[in-house]
């Protein structure tokens, strides 16, 4: 790890780093407990709201010059409607939240602390904005004792509520996608985890004089 460096950027400027982030995360996330083949196109397209979001972020990993981790947030209120929304039917709103989007990061690179880079970071960024209550991210459920789960797999949990998030399993919307080897797409629940930035109650939208604004 001779030649690694994680840099910040944020908005516009992630720009020319969108193809590569792209194509990690179809790589990532091709192993349990998403696999998904992804789309290329349709990556780079999900990534373009970033652009345009002067709050938006992503934590680059540097092996020289090519990109082997990456980690990205965004507030919610900028992000697709489809993550929206669960927030939106529990009465809470998106304007005081912000989202973490992916952490992804190449095999060879795990297990030496570059996911708490990733995490305070990010989440010093989030604070540095000083208008937002709450972070949250959201995950694929899969069942305690899925057939398809590897022997050697090791889930998050531990280390995301030792970050300080809990999971709201209440909040959560179905997504569908084929799974690697299955014929058929199949349809998954999302369930996001949130961290409390100032132990304080989630906010409800009618609570705020401010209006509730939805990406399109």
């Amino acid at each position: 790890m001779i030649d690694i460096k994680i840099r910040s950027f944020t908005g516009s400027t992630l720009k020319s780093f969108l193809p590569s982030i792209a194509r990690l995360r179809i790589e990532v996330f091709r192993d349990y407990p998403h696999l998904d083949e992804g789309n290329l196109e349709q990556e780079i397209t999900y990534f373009e709201r970033y652009l345009s979001s002067k709050e938006a972020i992503g934590v680059i990993v540097f092996d020289g010059s090519t990109i082997v981790g990456a980690s990205t947030g965004i507030p919610l209120e900028n992000e697709i409607e489809e993550i929206q929304k669960p927030f939106l039917e529990k009465n809470l709103n998106p304007s005081s939240i912000f989202f973490f989007s992916e952490s992804v990061l190449l095999k060879a690179y795990r297990g030496r602390g570059i996911a708490h880079h990733f995490f305070d970071l990010r989440e010093e960024h989030v604070l540095s904005q000083k208008k937002f209550d709450h972070i949250s991210f959201c995950c694929v459920s899969r069942p305690e004792h899925d057939p398809k789960r590897p022997k050697d797999y090791l889930p998050l949990d531990d280390f995301w509520r030792k970050r300080g998030f809990t999971l709201h399993s209440e909040i959560c919307y179905p997504n569908i996608w084929k799974d690697l080897d299955d014929q058929v797409p199949s349809e998954k629940t999302m369930v996001f985890w949130i961290k409390d930035l100032h132990q304080i109650p989630l906010v409800k939208k009618e609570e705020l004089k401010i209006p509730l604004l939805v990406a399109t």
